[in-house]
Parts: C-alpha cells; sequence; structure tokens
C-alpha cells in the first residue's frame, strides 16, 4: 500500500459486503515508528489470538522524524494497513499504541498506550516545539478528555507519572513487561541463540547496546564495536552491536554500515533493529550499554553490564538511572579486554536485582493482564474455553553469516622440560588490530582466506588459506600450489581436507596436518601451527603438539603427506603455474 492508500475492507461502511470474518469488534494499531510498532507486534497477537470476533487493522502516521522503515515492517508482517487520515472515518472500539505522542481524532473510543521501552526514563525532543517531554506521557488531549489508559510496569511510574502531569491519576493499569517476561521465558533456548548467532563452544558474546541521540553511546563512542573487535581474541569473543530502530530510521541502513565498515568487516553481528536483539541478549555474556532499555533488561536478567555512555536525557530517579552510579564504566584509558575479563569473572547474577525490582512488577503475568485489560476496553467477554498460553520464548534469530577473513595472528611456543609441546594462538580481526613486539618464543603472521576483499592484505600475508569446504587430497594439492603461486608474498598456503588440512610451504615442503580426535580441521588453525613450529625450529613431519585455540585445547599431529596423492598434485599444480595454464594441465 502506499501511505495515503484508503482500504474498502475490513472496515468502512461498506466492508461488510467483501469480508470473510464477521468482526464485533474493531481493534485499531497506531504504526507510527519501527520501535514502537515492533512492540504492538509482539503483544498483540498474544492477547487476540484464535478470535476472530475481533478485526485488527493497522494505521499508518506518517508525522514522526523516525517513520522510515513502517510502511516496510507492515508490509513484510502481512498487515492490513489503512493511512491514518480514514482513521476518523471508521468507529473503532480500541486503539492500542505503544507511541505516545499521536494525534487521535475526536470520538469516544479508549486508547491504550503500551510502553515500547522500560517505563518512562527519557526525555526526548517534543515535536511540537523546541523543549523536551517526558518519553511515555500522551498528548494532553487524550488526558483531559478521560479516553487514554497508560499500561506501566512498576507502581512506581504511576507515581511518576501522577508527579508530571496530574491529568494521569486514575489513568494508569499495572501490568507487568510482556518483554521481560519473554526473555525470561527465553532463557532455556540460550544455547541455540548462540549458535545461530555462530557462536563456537567456549566464545563470549558481547552486547553492544545504543539508545539513539548524540549522548548515546554509539553517538559518542562510535569506534567503541571496532576497539572491542581489535582487542578481544576472536576465538574467545564474538560481538554483536543492537542498536535503537531510531538509529537506522533516522540515518538509513546505508549510513550505520558504512560507519561501522572496520567492524563488520572485523565480523561484528549487526542485530537487525526488528527481531533480534532479545535472541542476542540472552546469548550475550556481557552487555556494554547506555541509559537505553536494553541495557536495563540485560541487568535484569543477570548479565554484567558495563556503561560506555549515560546521556543527560536519562531521568533521576527512576530505575534505569540508577545503573549510572551502580553498574562500571568502560574507562577510555585502559585495554578494553581487560576491563571485560575484569566484569565477567567479578559479576554476581544479583548483582542488579534491587534495580530490576524497582523496573519490573507482576513478573510473568503482563499478557494475561494485558488480555484482560483488552477485553474490558473492547467490551467484549474473552472467548470461552481461553487458550492458557504462557510467556513464549523467542524464535531462532537468522543465521549470523558475519566474520573476519585476516587475522593478525600470535602464536607462543612453550616447551615442558619432557619435551611436550603447546602451541597457543590468538587471533585479532587484521583491518581493525594491530600487532605488537614478537619475542623468543612468541610470533606474529597475517593470514588471510582467499576471500579477503582488501588486496592489499592479502598481498602482504604469510599465510593464505581456503577456509571453507573439504576438498579431496588432489585437489587440495593443486590448490596449494595455485595458491603459492597466485600470491608469491605468501610463505604458507593452507587447503581443508577430509581428514585434515594440507599445508604447503613457499621452499616445496608439504605437511598433513591433522586432529588427533578426529574433528574437521580448518585452514588457519593448520597453518597456525605450521607457522608456530617453523619459526620454533621443530620439526615439520612427525611432531605432534597441543594446540590453544581460544577456549579449545587440541591435539594436532604434523606429518608428511601421502606421496602418491599429495606431492604429486602440488609437483603438477607448481609447473601448471609457472607455465601459465590451468592447475588440471
Amino acid at each position: 500500500m502506499e501511505s495515503d492508500g484508503r482500504i474498502l475492507v475490513p472496515v468502512g461502511p461498506d466492508a461488510g459486503r467483501w469480508r470473510t470474518f464477521g468482526g464485533e469488534r474493531t481493534l485499531v494499531v497506531a504504526a507510527r515508528t519501527v520501535t514502537s510498532l515492533v512492540r504492538v507486534l509482539e503483544v498483540v497477537p498474544e492477547i487476540v489470538h484464535d478470535d476472530p470476533r475481533v478485526t485488527v487493522v493497522f494505521a499508518y502516521d506518517p508525522t514522526s522524524a523516525f517513520n522510515d522503515g513502517v510502511l516496510d515492517l507492515l508490509r513484510a508482517s502481512g498487515c492490513r494497513t489503512l493511512p491514518w487520515s480514514q482513521l476518523a472515518d471508521i468507529s473503532p472500539d480500541l486503539l492500542v499504541s505503544a507511541s505516545e505522542n499521536i494525534t487521535v481524532p475526536p470520538g469516544d473510543y479508549p486508547v491504550l498506550v503500551l510502553p515500547h521501552g522500560v517505563g518512562f526514563q527519557k526525555l526526548v525532543p517534543d515535536s511540537a516545539g523546541t523543549g523536551t517531554r517526558l518519553s511515555g506521557l500522551v498528548p494532553e488531549e487524550l488526558l483531559t478528555a478521560r479516553r487514554a489508559w497508560l499500561a506501566v510496569s512498576h507502581p512506581d511510574q504511576a507515581a511518576q507519572l501522577a508527579a508530571a502531569h496530574p491529568g494521569t491519576a486514575g489513568r494508569t493499569v499495572l501490568v507487568g513487561d510482556p518483554c521481560l517476561d519473554r526473555l525470561r521465558a527465553s532463557a532455556r533456548w540460550r544455547e541455540r541463540y548462540r549458535a545461530a548467532l555462530g557462536l563456537l563452544p567456549g566464545q563470549r558474546l558481547v552486547l553492544v547496546s545504543s539508545t539513539w541521540g548524540a549522548e548515546s553511546l554509539i553517538g559518542t563512542r562510535p569506534e567503541l564495536p571496532a576497539e572491542l573487535l581489535a582487542q578481544l581474541p576472536a576465538d574467545e569473543f564474538r560481538v554483536a552491536l543492537v542498536l535503537h530502530p531510531n538509529v537506522w530510521s533516522a540515518h538509513g541502513s546505508w549510513q550505520v554500515r558504512t560507519v561501522q565498515r572496520t567492524a563488520l568487516e572485523a565480523g561484528l553481528i549487526a542485530v537487525d533493529p526488528t527481531d533480534g536483539w532479545q535472541q542476542a541478549l540472552v546469548a550475550s555474556d556481557a552487555v556494554i550499554g547506555d541509559h537505553g532499555s536494553v541495557t536495563l533488561y540485560g541487568a535484569a536478567i543477570g548479565r554484567p553490564v558495563l556503561l560506555g555512555a549515560f546521556g543527560s536525557e536519562a531521568v533521576p530517579g527512576t530505575a534505569g538511572y540508577a545503573l549510572r552510579t551502580t553498574a562500571p564504566w568502560v574507562a577510555a584509558d585502559r585495554p578494553l579486554g581487560g576491563q571485560v575479563e575484569a566484569a565477567l569473572s567479578g559479576h554476581r547474577p544479583d548483582r542488579f536485582a534491587a534495580i530490576a525490582a524497582g523496573a519490573f512488577a507482576e513478573p510473568d503475568a503482563a499478557l494475561s493482564r494485558l488480555r484482560e485489560l483488552v477485553y474490558e476496553l473492547l467490551d467484549l467477554l474473552p472467548q470461552k474455553p481461553v487458550p492458557s498460553r504462557g510467556p513464549r520464548a523467542y524464535p531462532l534469530p537468522p543465521p549470523a553469516t558475519a566474520r573476519a577473513r585476516s587475522f593478525l595472528v600470535r602464536t607462543e611456543v612453550v616447551r615442558d622440560a619432557a619435551g611436550d609441546v603447546d602451541v597457543r594462538v590468538r587471533r585479532f580481526p587484521a583491518g581493525a588490530a594491530e600487532e605488537s613486539a614478537e619475542g623468543d618464543s612468541a610470533f606474529w603472521h597475517l593470514a588471510c582466506d582467499i576471500d579477503e576483499p582488501d588486496t592489499r592484505l592479502v598481498e602482504s600475508a604469510s599465510v593464505v588459506c581456503v577456509t571453507t569446504g573439504f576438498h579431496s587430497p588432489e585437489a587440495a594439492g593443486e590448490g596449494v600450489g595455485r595458491l603459492l603461486a597466485d600470491w608469491p608474498g605468501a610463505r604458507i598456503a593452507a587447503f581443508p581436507q577430509e581428514d585434515g588440512c594440507l599445508v604447503g610451504l613457499r621452499d616445496g615442503r608439504t605437511v598433513h596436518v591433522t586432529a588427533l580426535d578426529r574433528t574437521p580441521l580448518d585452514a588457519g588453525t593448520a597453518a597456525a601451527a605450521v607457522y608456530a613450529s617453523l619459526r620454533a625450529g621443530l620439526p615439520l613431519h612427525g611432531t605432534t603438539l597441543t594446540l590453544w585455540h581460544g577456549p579449545r585445547r587440541r591435539r594436532l599431529a604434523l606429518r608428511a603427506p601421502d606421496p602418491s596423492r599429495d606431492q604429486s598434485a602440488v609437483r603438477r599444480a607448481r609447473t601448471a603455474a609457472a607455465r601459465g595454464l590451468p592447475p588440471s594441465s
């Protein structure tokens, strides 16, 4: 639909001729911003499910500065949508909105306003003037007409609203917080969310959360995601970024991704603004945030919280404001890795329990309370029997495909008195990180996947790898030769095989690397083992070592390849490359 396209069905004077469901009551959902629409789309289906007596339509209000993306989300969700101007021509029985800043046509139907975050904790620009207003407070006209009902998640919020505007007295309804209820219900799916986001066993997820505005975390420290990725070893940590939908709406996804380009190329998981932040929060191990609601939700479900910013628009005396002095802050003059590790190791899950208790009441009851309220406002008895439904876990998020393709790799070789060898590997995204000094047993090298689009990196790499798919021994041998021919600056090339990896050196030697537990081995890991052994003067054939790769410990064997299948392929590939022929020649 277009923003001004009037609809004839399922509402309107002649709609009965066209509709299938009769509909005894009409519920209109205000669609003004992506943020508010997402919250209503999450709640309303859980309230009126299985009830064809309630006709639900959406009214698009284009007046917000953050209206970009609303129509796209309505279309994607299959919502029957009418323009805001048509609202005056129909007679709804109830209007539900998670955006308080709406101009509702005159009428006698009630307006239920749901919070689109946690409570009323922020001052926002007033679109009607140059000042600010309390986020969540409805227009004077609705309060004067006694049409508005405001859902709150804690009794203190009713008192706060009454102090801000006496007209809200008696117009608030305590329902709890349906989002927090679902976050808690989703805890049992934590490992499934982590797998969908691409985390490996033992990796920890740092979630960076930012509200919108100049004083937000992303507004004051846009470089923080890239700095985290540069300092946190990639095999031990992943980093996800959750931005308030208003950031995406105001600036566009192109601008957001351009500002975060280095971080995205380093493997940043950029969470979709319409779907996925809840799953990422449940999957997280720590949250770095600001005065936005996601930070408070993280504290409420027991995550360690660090503050990267806290804007002056936060309202003193609210539960969220208490994080300002309770949660530790990210220090700009200290390494980020140490601060994250300290937050993880020193955290108690109940650290923010008192703050959560001041923001959320009536746990696990929000949907049932909202259902009772909606049917009361519709003047309609719920269908009998009413299916019993508790808070539902969030569905699995779309698979995350973000990954870095080039790494600065630090290898450290440790030999004990018995002759056992440990190789400790730490990788950092090459586009964001910088290497430090080497030592007698600690070495650095640049390893690049052949999919790396930055040709400067690949041409400078000591190691080039193919990191996806398995290959036959013959194909791997030819591939190693071709890689060394195509990238003359590389010292080592690595190809995955079904039973390990084939690693070739510039001087003609080849090494077959396998994991003793017979699990698949990626080419980057195999190449790191060979590179470290080469620099430390270890034999490349007949060596068994223990490789520590992030949280994983694996026993690897380095041996000579089977000459009948590997070496001949390498020789053929090198000869073909020298003659400018295809590898199979």
